[in-house]
């Protein structure tokens, strides 16, 4: 997640912290990459979930045929006002089940939106 934000390659970081009086190698970078990063990435979401929660938080759901394997399935998606993907869920059926399924998880993992869009209707309240 900050590789995107900020493009820096392991040995760019080496030279701006040897810039900085630290002496360390792109492969100690390296393994702090991939010890912390994840719990680093964790700890970002979570805030931002947190803080966007009590904000007027707009969700977009959308579905879009697939072929895993030469067979179609159905791709659920929910995504946020600023385009980050929340929560996607692929499924051979195209019933209300599987909305109904797919919707719960994204309510519990993610609260409650302000407002649900989707393509085909006029924006609604959440239920």
């Amino acid at each position: 997640m900050l590789y995107v934000r900020f493009p820096l390659s392991l040995r760019n970081v080496e030279d701006l912290l040897h810039e900085r009086g630290a002496d360390v190698s792109h492969e100690t970078v390296r393994y702090w990459w991939h010890r912390f990063g994840p719990m680093f990435a964790s700890e970002i979401r979570k805030r931002r979930i947190q803080g966007i929660k009590s904000s007027r938080w707009r969700w977009h759901l959308d579905e879009m045929f697939v072929k895993i394997n030469g067979e179609r399935h159905y791709l659920w998606r929910a995504v946020d006002h600023e385009g980050e993907v929340l929560e996607s869920y692929v499924t051979k059926a195209r019933d209300k089940r599987a909305a109904l399924k797919f919707l719960k998880k994204a309510l519990r993992k993610h609260g409650r939106p302000k407002v649900i869009e989707t393509n085909r209707f006029a924006p609604m309240a959440p239920p």
